[in-house]
């Protein structure tokens, strides 16, 4: 066969894989949320509070579309024209300059089309009370943001084009295999290595809390290395806990406001939810679907770059020069558009499985109620947000679904 033939045999059997490994580790049903019981949620939350919650999330709302459409807009004119190549040109000639900076200030480029929305979004979350950091804060932070960006994106490019320079061929498999490596081994080294560049984390200090996480780890058979906090109070007021890492680095996080606004018993109620992510190896899951789904990205990328309409629009010859980089991006952006809505269903799923999970170790949905309910006016989430919106973007059940489920699961065992 050629290279194209195993390369559409490979995709199918990935896609194939990628299938049956969701049909079988993605919880598809998900726990009972009555309808009757999120419109009672509703009204028994403050009125002015959900008032508030949706000013806020109108006044995000066309900024974060804006970002999306030039988002957009920029990768298809850098993609499909040859103004993508031409920008990668100014960069050298040698192709792995080209490759490591031409693909960075394509993204550069992309970018400060959107930074002008995010400085916007700032002064939004600060004069509501979510953000509390300045803006020298504000701007450290993007700039950490960036550099680590640059860094795994030059990795990423590096390697993408060493492979098509020496392997114009067969680049598809190698880079197929490399870029799901890739995602398994970040899955390990970001909590560890990323994680720290943003927040600094302190062991929990010893008392009644840290003890009952770690009882209460060691009660579901979730061996965790330690209780952290994290100095989420710098950035802001919001409120959340989780558990990062696998095997070996995996630990309890919880942010200090957390332990400021909630009672203790919301905080193991927070950490029963991620005990549930752990105790059902979603990270992993997520892990081997996102190989899984990175290596057919690649390949898909060889075949759909060698379209020739494609290339001539680009202004190059093949999908494998570092003057497409253009191309590559603007063909990433349409998949991830494309793909968002099913990440975002998979991961409310899941979710709700976390959910159901943290009231059957603690056996309190009420109080698992009283912190949905907590979170959502901290944290200013609109409790029950357009039914559209929330199908295209949200990676958690809303608040009033998260509310009902209690109900529902309060009624079913008594």
């Amino acid at each position: 066969m050629t290279p194209r033939q195993w390369a559409v045999t490979a995709l199918v059997v990935l896609l194939a894989a990628l299938a049956a490994f969701a049909a079988a580790r993605v919880p598809w049903h998900r726990a009972p949320a009555p309808r009757a019981d999120q419109i009672d949620a509703l009204g028994r939350l403050d009125a002015g509070a959900v008032a508030r919650a949706r000013e806020f999330h109108a006044e995000l709302r066309p900024g974060r579309y804006l970002a999306m459409f030039l988002g957009l807009a920029a990768a298809l004119v850098l993609g499909l024209t040859p103004l993508g190549a031409r920008l990668v040109e100014l960069t050298g000639d040698h192709w792995l300059v080209r490759a490591v900076l031409g693909g960075l200030l394509v993204v550069v480029v992309t970018e400060l089309l959107t930074l002008p929305i995010a400085i916007w979004r700032h002064t939004v979350v600060v004069r509501y009370g979510i953000s509390t950091q300045s803006w020298g804060g504000w701007a450290g932070d993007m700039l950490k943001s960036y550099a680590v960006g640059a860094v795994l994106g030059g990795v990423v490019l590096a390697g993408f084009f060493t492979v098509t320079h020496f392997a114009p061929r067969w680049w598809w498999a190698f880079g197929a295999a490399g870029v799901a490596g890739l995602v398994v081994l970040l899955s390990f080294v970001l909590p560890v290595l990323v994680e720290p560049i943003f927040n600094k984390f302190t062991p929990m200090p010893a008392g009644p809390l840290r003890t009952e996480l770690l009882e209460l780890a060691e009660r579901d058979g979730v061996p965790v290395r330690d209780v952290l906090v994290a100095d989420a109070s710098r950035r802001t007021r919001a409120v959340n806990a989780y558990v990062s890492g696998l095997g070996p680095t995996r630990r309890i996080v919880v942010y200090d406001t957390m332990l400021t606004e909630a009672t203790p018993d919301e905080v193991v109620s927070v950490a029963a939810h991620e005990l549930g992510h752990a105790k059902d190896n979603d990270v992993l899951t997520g892990t081997i679907m996102g190989a899984l789904g990175a290596a057919a990205a690649v390949i898909a990328l060889y075949l759909v770059g060698s379209w020739g309409g494609l290339l001539r629009l680009a202004g190059v010859d093949s999908i494998g020069d570092p003057r497409a980089i253009g191309l590559l991006l603007a063909l990433s952006t349409v998949a991830g558009l494309i793909a968002g809505p099913a990440q975002a269903f998979v991961s409310r799923r899941v979710e709700a499985r976390a959910d159901a999970h943290a009231m059957d170790l603690t056996g309190d949905p009420e109080t698992f109620e009283a912190m949905q309910r907590r979170l959502g006016t901290v944290n200013l989430a609109d409790p029950d947000p357009p039914h559209w919106e929330h199908a295209m973007f949200a990676s958690h059940p809303s608040t009033v679904q998260r509310m009902a489920a209690a109900r529902a699961y309060a009624r079913a065992v008594r």
